[in-house]
């Protein structure tokens, strides 16, 4: 895998140079920033629902669904003692037309994301300087 480079352009930005994309963050004005991109807790957020939405499309893609009309609305529950995400709620909404027989298929296809399931099973950290 390519190493990843961050770095901080200004302000409170940090952006991270990956496989020929910059991904840009940036803070709220609330804390801040100039609100001029998502945090990067926003941006991990997006990616939970980013990686359930491709799978949910190939899923589509594979068998001539439609995906027009397919949404997924993601809802965070929040622990108020450790203001931490304890639980993340995905739902697929599905256009009256999508065929019945696929519904379950297509919660298992969107549980398949890598970013879940990396979450699921996390890696080691660790971190150095140089």
């Amino acid at each position: 895998m390519n190493d990843m480079r961050i770095y901080f352009p200004g302000g409170k930005k940090v952006y991270a140079d990956y496989k020929g994309f910059t991904h840009k963050t940036d803070q709220p004005t609330y804390a801040g920033g100039e609100g001029s991109a998502p945090s990067p807790f926003e941006l991990f957020l997006a990616s939970l629902g980013n990686c359930a939405g491709f799978y949910v499309q190939e899923f589509c893609r594979n068998r001539g669904i439609d995906t027009q009309g397919i949404e997924l609305i993601q809802s965070l529950e929040v622990d108020p003692e450790t203001r931490m995400v304890a639980k993340v709620n995905l739902e697929i909404k599905l256009p009256p037309s999508f065929p019945e027989k696929y519904k379950n298929a297509v919660i298992q296809s969107a549980d398949l994301c890598a970013v879940k399931k990396h979450m699921e099973n996390p890696p080691e950290f660790n971190i150095t300087t140089s």
